[in-house]
């Protein structure tokens, strides 16, 4: 089993427009390969950035239809946000892990564990009539979502989100949802180049690809949310969910 060839090439999808919510995001992406003459073929994995998939999905929130808790209110003061940012934010988390002004870090109802619970204002287009803030939740189940993509589009699919990470500065893709390639790979019991068998090895497959495909699509104004990663070969192990990648709380040394 090797997780990549000697080259690997990312391709940004071109064309994908703006997504709304209902929009057929499978139909949107096939055409984006159609017009790049994009044909996919064994080894490709198409990473799909979260903001759009939430968009179709219908996953915005308009902060004026938010009303906050004594619990949000109280909290929203301790870390200076808007408490009903916080109030979704809590709505979407099943317990706050820090929290101090600026920051607030929660353990998502899927279990990972990030800032705001994913809750994001970036690239994220106000109501028409432009008087109130709009924000963008994670999809609701990630892993089905890219699940729903694989069975449309044939081919193994990530979706990819922007994580910070203790003990490191700055953000990296990771990925919060997975379908059609394993998630984790075991190297455990293979060799290493002198002979030695590896014994803790376990490699985060599906994350590397998200980070890899974060470098084409950027944080910004890119507007590149789909990236074709070509050149991965993977053998025997099953596919597995995004899900997988989180580590139970009964190894986690540090909760």
């Amino acid at each position: 089993m090797t997780p990549a060839g000697a080259t690997l090439e990312l391709i940004a999808v071109p064309g994908i427009p703006m997504v709304q919510a209902g929009d057929d995001l499978a139909a949107l992406i096939a055409d984006g390969l159609a017009r790049a003459d994009l044909v996919t073929r064994p080894g490709d994995v198409l990473v799909v950035a979260q903001k759009v998939v939430s968009k179709a999905e219908g996953r915005m929130v308009d902060l004026a239809s938010v009303t906050p808790s004594p619990r949000a209110i109280a909290l929203a003061e301790e870390v200076q946000k808007d408490p009903r940012l916080v109030e979704l934010i809590l709505s979407e988390s099943v317990r706050v892990v820090r929290a101090r002004p600026g920051l607030l870090i929660v353990e998502h109802r899927l279990g990972f564990v990030m800032a705001n619970a994913g809750v994001d204002r970036s690239n994220v287009a106000p109501p028409q009539d432009g008087t109130e803030e709009r924000v963008l939740l994670l999809p609701c189940d990630p892993d089905a979502s890219a699940e729903a993509l694989r069975a449309r589009l044939g081919v193994p699919v990530v979706i990819n989100d922007s994580f910070g990470r203790a003990w490191r500065r700055g953000t990296v893709g990771v990925a919060i949802g997975a379908a059609g390639l394993p998630a984790l790979l075991d190297l455990r019991g293979r060799p290493d180049l002198f002979g030695r068998r590896l014994e803790v090895s376990i490699t985060g497959f599906a994350d590397e690809i998200a980070a890899a495909a974060s470098l084409v699509m950027g944080q910004g104004a890119e507007a590149r949310p789909v990236v074709l990663v070509r050149g991965l070969e993977w053998d025997g192990a099953p596919p597995s969910r995004a899900t997988d990648l989180v580590r139970p709380a009964a190894e986690d040394l540090f909760r």
